[in-house]
């Protein structure tokens, strides 16, 4: 399966380099876009468990890597949750 990194900045100005197994996450993100917090938390989850049941699908077990990466996601999200603007910016994929 093809494999996607996506670059992605947190309202501290934080870089994180996230993965999925699948391309799907250009379904549901834009290079250069801004995301609230809980909408870009909503998508990584959708997106993630796509490419997780992808995964499933082709091999007949889940992506644990794609199912931490979305684990890490909400907890690094949880620094922000006190901040009502807080945006996250998708950087770049790769």
């Amino acid at each position: 399966m093809p494999v996607m990194h996506f670059l992605i900045q947190w309202p501290d100005g934080g870089e994180a380099n996230c993965y999925s197994p699948s391309l799907v996450i250009g379904d549901f993100f834009t290079p250069g876009e801004a995301y609230a917090l809980d909408d870009f938390v909503d998508r990584s989850r959708q997106a993630l468990n796509i490419a997780s049941e992808r995964v499933r699908e082709k091999y007949g077990f889940a992506c644990s890597a794609a199912l931490d990466q979305l684990a890490q996601i909400e907890r690094d999200a949880g620094r922000f949750r006190d901040q009502p603007q807080a945006m996250v910016k998708v950087i770049e994929f790769s």
